[in-house]
This record gives structure tokens, C-alpha cells and sequence, in this order.
């Protein structure tokens, strides 16, 4: 066992993110899960992120965009965080164009009812170029689905439910290669039983006491999916942590652990 030591500064806690390698997904495209977490493991105070995150993961939250094709987000961390379109510097943006992606990625919103608010921003406000798609299931009510093809572009992905599989299978279809969830519990945990979680960038802020609200919720009957860390970072007193999807266990790394 090593102990983690500081390393020397970065100039620009981005750079480690836009060096991974992305291209060789396991699945249809490759899944970035962004979360943040306090000490005890709290994903939310008073059901939002924003106390729970500090100046340097807020900053890093908001650049870590870059990266993706299309941001993937569940409704209710829509409705309880205020989703907008994306926004990203000048600079980001030129370096998306010449990475041959879009300047901007859309967001995608997660939801089984449909019960949101069409006039809000991240609706209303989203250019045509990065227009807000939404992934439902073919079961949703007729009347709120009839809503959301009026305002965002809708993907059916499930019958009863939103199937993780088909949403990225649909989301790489139309060319997305990288997509960057950020949300929530939930959702998260039905992408790790789905096995289409491909690398956790994890924020552990210095704070404890929030919400009883883990940074992923298993569905009932899920497994155990395994990580393999592969970078830190410190700023202050955030600590963050990058992680990939590890590899299968093969029948004799199963049998060599202790009984």
C-alpha cells in the first residue's frame, strides 16, 4: 500500500480529462458518469447539489462538458438544479470544432412521466443546433408526449421504462460518441446494472451531514460492477478521483480470491 501524495500543480485540472481516451467504448458509446459526494457518502443537501459542491468542483463540473457529444441528465435533477443549455468558453468551443465535435452539445433529459416544465430554459432557451432531446418510454402519457415533441427532440427507448441499452443505442445513432451523465442517483444506478458505465469522475467534497441520498442507487436485483482508479487530483480540500469500467473477471480470478 502507497500513501497519495499532493502532486505538483496543474495549470489546468482539465488537461487530465480531455487526455483520456475515449474512442474504444465497450458498448455503443462511451458513458462518463460526473458525480459529487461529501465524506459520508451524501450525493445532495436539502435535495440539491449546489451546497454540496465547492468552487473548484463547480468550476471543474461546468468545463468537464467539454468533452462530451451530449450531456445526459435525469428529470428530477433537472427540476431540482434548474437545468440551462450548455455553455462553454470560446476557447472550448474551438477546441470541440477542431476535435471534429460540435460546438456545443445538447442536453438530454432522462424521464419516464414527462412531468416537466416545457417553458423552462433548458427547453426554451436551447438553440437549434443543440436542441434538447428527451428519452422517454413508449408507455408515457399521449398528452405529455405530445408536449415534449413540441418542445425538444424525443427518443423512444423502452416500453414501460427508460431502458439504459436502447437510450445509448439511440444516442449513438445519432453520432454521439461520448456521453456525459450527470445525474442522478437513480439513473446512474440503472446505467452500472445495464454495465454502460465506462469511467466515474467522483468530486469528494470536505462536508458531511446532507441528504441520506447515496451517489448511486442500485435497481433491485442489480450486481456488483467493478472500478479501477486511475487518477487524482486535490484543490484545496476536494478531492478528485477518476475511475474506468475494470475488466472482466475471468473464472480464475474468481477462483484465486479468498473463500
Amino acid at each position: 500500500m502507497e500513501p497519495l501524495e499532493r502532486s505538483a500543480p496543474i495549470p489546468d485540472p482539465l488537461t487530465p480529462y480531455l487526455e483520456v481516451d475515449r474512442s474504444q467504448p465497450r458498448h455503443e458509446c462511451w458513458v462518463t458518469g460526473h458525480m459529487v459526494a461529501g465524506l459520508d457518502g451524501t450525493a445532495a443537501i436539502h435535495g440539491r447539489v449546489g451546497a454540496l459542491s465547492t468552487a473548484p468542483d463547480q468550476e471543474l463540473f461546468r468545463r468537464m462538458r467539454q468533452v462530451a457529444d451530449v450531456v445526459m441528465v435525469g428529470a428530477q435533477t433537472v427540476r431540482n438544479e434548474g437545468y440551462a443549455p450548455i455553455r462553454l468558453s470560446q476557447d472550448a468551443q474551438e477546441q470541440r470544432r477542431r476535435g471534429g465535435q460540435s460546438a456545443m452539445p445538447p442536453v438530454a433529459v432522462v424521464s419516464r412521466s414527462l412531468d416537466l416544465d416545457w417553458s423552462s430554459s433548458v427547453f426554451a432557451a436551447a438553440p437549434d443546433h443543440a436542441r434538447t432531446l428527451v428519452i422517454t418510454c413508449s408507455k408515457a402519457d399521449p398528452g405529455r408526449l405530445a408536449a415534449a415533441e413540441k418542445a425538444a427532440t424525443v427518443i423512444i427507448a423502452g416500453e414501460d421504462r427508460v431502458e439504459p441499452a436502447a437510450a445509448l443505442q439511440a444516442l449513438a445513432g445519432l453520432g454521439h460518441r461520448v456521453v456525459l451523465c450527470e445525474g442522478g442517483p437513480r439513473w446512474l444506478g440503472e446505467l452500472v446494472a445495464a454495465d454502460r458505465l465506462d469511467e466515474l469522475c467522483l468530486s469528494i467534497s470536505p462536508l458531511m451531514g446532507g441528504d441520506p441520498l447515496p451517489v448511486s442507487i442500485a435497481p433491485s436485483g442489480a450486481g456488483i460492477a467493478d472500478f479501477d482508479l486511475k487518477s487524482t487530483m486535490v484543490e484545496d480540500s476536494t478531492l478528485f478521483l477518476r475511475y474506468e469500467a475494470a475488466a472482466a473477471k475471468t473464472p480464475a480470478d474468481t477462483e484465486r480470491r479468498p473463500k
